[in-house]
């Protein structure tokens, strides 16, 4: 009898430390993996994940419902909490969409961030999703500041592991928007408060898609279009939109909504060029006029004189 208790006590330790071994927080470098939050929830920490080979919708979907699964190990959390349940999940070319019940808002704002790093880090890693949008029984989520989220990817977060989102920042954009006519650009300074993890062209181009404020300024860009991404590489910005870009939806000339664009990034950023892309393709033209396969400079003589 002792024999046999001898062997199965040395089962159970080999059995033990075979677990501690494959512990899913122990990600390398080749490994696969989604975010959740560490033990406290202060931070984001890696996990071991397997992606399905469904559709990007399908896969998007099994992730939501991994990231709500009770955690298998004390080192990290769930970011989805209790009582929060995602109502529904729909692919809009790349773009994702998802939408939350109310409880979500019931979050603390910190909690919040967390959860929406960790949700939008692990959906951008599916093949086929390019940015995430978050609405809250259909309505767009706003963040604690009342600011519209908007679309976001990786970009958006600062990813380290043992912190959380960094504050907010205040700062004027000069940005540029279409007159009257809708055949030149004229200037408005517009005072933003913002996320420190937004990068400044991104800021730029979605204060451009939301339209100017007050009067003398017209909006260039179609409310419809969805930005899918900037950055910014040897002094050229790289802006990809999807097709709905290319359907103009003001009575302004082509050359006038590419330029807002241009001349704001140049006007703002360290850019000296901007390749404006659609699905990360360059091959298309602007409303068959702009032809948008080579970095464009600003056009300064696109903006109206001042009166």
């Amino acid at each position: 009898m002792k024999w046999r208790a001898v062997i199965f006590t040395a089962c159970l330790c080999l059995s033990v430390l075979l677990a501690a071994c494959g512990k899913r927080t122990d990600v390398g470098k080749e490994d696969s993996f989604i975010y959740c939050l560490n033990e406290d929830r202060t931070g984001l920490t890696k996990i071991a994940y397997e992606f399905s080979e469904g559709d990007a919708a399908e896969t998007a979907e099994a992730v939501l419902a991994e990231l709500k699964k009770p955690a298998e190990e004390i080192e990290y959390t769930a970011p989805l909490p209790k009582g929060v349940e995602v109502q529904g999940c729909r692919l809009r070319g790349s773009i994702l969409d998802v939408d939350f019940n109310s409880a979500y808002l019931s979050m603390g704002a910190l909690e919040e961030k967390l959860v929406r790093a960790a949700v939008v880090q692990s959906l951008v890693l599916v093949d086929g999703v390019n940015a995430v949008s978050f609405t809250v029984n259909g309505e767009q989520l706003k963040d604690s500041a009342g600011v519209p989220v908007g679309l976001m990817n990786g970009d958006d977060f600062v990813e380290n592991t043992g912190s959380s989102p960094s504050a907010y920042q205040t700062d004027t954009l000069i940005l540029y928007f279409a007159d009257r006519e809708g055949d030149s650009l004229v200037t408005q300074k517009k005072d933003v408060r913002y996320s420190s993890n937004v990068s400044r062209e991104k800021l730029i181009v979605e204060k451009l898609m939301q339209g100017p404020s007050g009067s003398g300024a017209y909006p260039t860009i179609n409310p419809d279009a969805n930005l899918l991404s900037v950055t910014i590489k040897d002094g050229i910005c790289y802006v990809n939109f999807d097709s709905t870009f290319l359907t103009g939806a003001y009575d302004v000339l082509p050359e006038v909504t590419i330029y807002s664009i241009v001349n704001s990034l140049v006007e703002g950023t360290e850019a000296q060029q901007v390749q404006i892309t659609i699905n990360g393709e360059t091959d298309a033209k602007y409303m068959e006029a702009v032809d948008l396969s080579q970095p464009l400079k600003e056009k300064e003589e696109l903006v109206a004189a001042e009166e």
